[in-house]
């Protein structure tokens, strides 16, 4: 008797639109000068943590980051490819894993939900100025003056604003 499991076609169509929703949210771009722009990929990667759970999540986002790697237009500002991930805002899409997965841990609790979504968003954040400053060649100070503390505030907002849109979205879809 084989202990595989057998492919849910259910849960890989959520993968695949889960990733689907990531990348139009991420076309949706206004720049700036420093060169990480303005997206809603911050609301998108809770959004897909919270309706989907950690496993779920992480899968689409394995779809998201690898159609965006080999060379499909889905990241910020419709570039794609591998120069894109190891480019100076790489280190954000690398910090999406860490931000879906905490996002995913289901819970109960408002509180709890919105505590792990800000320790995901802080995780991703991290991960995306440190490799700012190396590929950018700026300081850890200056990169997160650049690429990190003018989008906090927004970015909490929309973590904030994805639990609240998957909470009324899973009282209404059998996800």
């Amino acid at each position: 008797m084989s202990t595989k499991r057998a492919v849910n076609v259910r849960e890989l169509a959520l993968c695949g639109l889960f990733a689907a929703i990531v990348a139009v949210m991420s076309l949706i771009t206004i720049p700036l000068p420093g060169g990480v722009p303005i997206t809603l990929q911050t609301f998108a990667v809770p959004f897909c943590g919270y309706m989907l759970g950690a496993k779920r999540g992480l899968w689409a986002m394995l779809v998201y980051e690898a159609i965006g790697a080999v060379g499909l237009p889905v990241f910020s500002g419709m570039r794609g490819g591998i120069a894109v991930l190891a480019g100076p805002t790489g280190g954000f899409l690398v910090g999406f894993f860490a931000f879906v997965l905490l996002c995913g841990l289901r819970t109960r609790h408002r509180l709890t939900a919105l505590l792990l979504g800000a320790a995901g968003l802080l995780l991703c954040h991290a991960a995306g100025c440190a490799w700012y400053a190396v590929a950018a060649g700026t300081s850890l100070i200056s990169s997160f003056m650049t690429a990190s503390l003018p989008f906090l505030v927004k970015d909490f907002l929309s973590v904030t604003a994805a639990w609240v849109m998957a909470d009324i979205c899973k009282k209404r879809l059998p996800i």
